[in-house]
């Protein structure tokens, strides 16, 4: 996220796919929010004109890292 100095990192059980429509629908919505489920049952909501980049990775670990 903008002016954060640490990485947000979310493990969620959603695919690659998944993570990039629900971002690119929040970053094309006019004060969109993105939100991913993470997975301990809970839900990390981040505001998308604050993101600065997105990081996903493996298919097998699905953390993500934005700051």
């Amino acid at each position: 996220m903008q002016s954060v100095p640490r990485e947000l990192v979310v493990e969620t059980g959603m695919s690659q796919e998944d993570i990039k429509a629900a971002l690119a629908a929040a970053v094309a919505a006019d004060g969109g929010i993105f939100a991913l489920p993470d997975e301990k049952g809970g839900e990390v909501l981040v505001q998308a004109s604050k993101i600065a980049y997105v990081e996903v990775g493996g298919q097998d670990s699905r953390r993500i890292g934005f700051r």
